[in-house]
């Protein structure tokens, strides 16, 4: 009888935590989206009308969530406000479109800095010697639950999204790139081949090295032949802001984006 009386205990328990965060979302959810975000997010994403209904509603669910459970942090002197945290909001939420994916759940902190922000990195050198590097950054993501983002780029990014460079975009992408365990290029796949994502992100990636080998122009910024992980980021920057082009000169890749993105950027151009 003790011994049934623990497992009964056990099995409640671990109901209860199941359980909580459904109810957590369902009180964050409780309402309308807030009027005084909806004209953020249509001024913020200028294309927001072109999506679908239920694109919308997703969008505006998504946004709520993301706001109330992450943790925001001004910077350097950056006071944060609605219009930040709902931008930022908005940009990482678009990913996750018509995705049966959790809200980044390994993410915990966003740090935003009013401009670019320089870190000290060391190297550690084939012979040995450790040497160090000033970085001037726009934007990072961390694998153990932080993205850092520059919000004048972050800006920058938002006023021109036909250009193929968004630092949100980017740094959210990795974000779901270290889902699979780590960094890769090789995020975790649901309807897409993870044969043919290898052979299809393998062959773009050898044609940017290429371009940037012999100095040809290339559509995707040379930044993406840094590694599989860089590569990954900056399609999906041109995915989102180039869909067009790439559908165009890059057919495969945009056909393995989209299937893994699941929308059709090109609807919204």
């Amino acid at each position: 009888m003790t011994a049934l009386y623990i497992l009964l205990s056990l099995v409640l328990l671990v109901g209860g935590f199941i359980a909580y965060p459904r109810w957590r979302d369902k009180r964050i959810l409780r309402g309308p989206f807030p009027a005084s975000w909806q004209p953020i997010l249509e001024r913020r994403l200028p294309f927001f009308s072109k999506l679908s209904e239920s694109e919308r509603s997703q969008l505006q669910r998504m946004i709520r969530l993301f706001v109330a459970k992450k943790r925001f942090y001004g910077c350097g002197g950056l006071e944060l406000n609605d219009e930040i945290r709902i931008t930022v909001a908005a940009e990482a939420c678009l990913l996750l479109l018509n995705r049966n994916s959790s809200l980044y759940s390994g993410l915990q902190h966003i740090l935003i800095y009013p401009s670019a922000f320089r870190v000290n990195r060391q190297w550690h050198q084939a012979d040995g010697i450790v040497s160090q590097e000033h970085q001037g950054l726009l934007g990072e993501s961390w694998s153990h639950g932080k993205v850092i983002l520059s919000w004048d780029d972050v800006e920058a990014g938002i006023e021109n999204f036909h250009d193929g460079h968004n630092v949100a975009l980017h740094e959210f992408s990795h974000q779901l790139d270290s889902e699979s365990g780590t960094a890769n290029g090789a995020p975790l796949l649901e309807k897409n081949s993870y044969q043919t994502w290898a052979q299809v992100l393998s062959a773009e990636f050898a044609k940017l090295t290429d371009s940037l080998e012999h100095g040809h122009a290339s559509l995707m910024d040379t930044y993406g032949a840094t590694n599989p992980a860089e590569f990954f980021a900056v399609a999906t920057e041109v995915f989102f802001e180039k869909p067009l082009q790439m559908a165009e000169k890059h057919p495969a890749l945009f056909a393995e984006l989209s299937l893994y993105y699941r929308v059709d950027p090109r609807q919204w151009q």
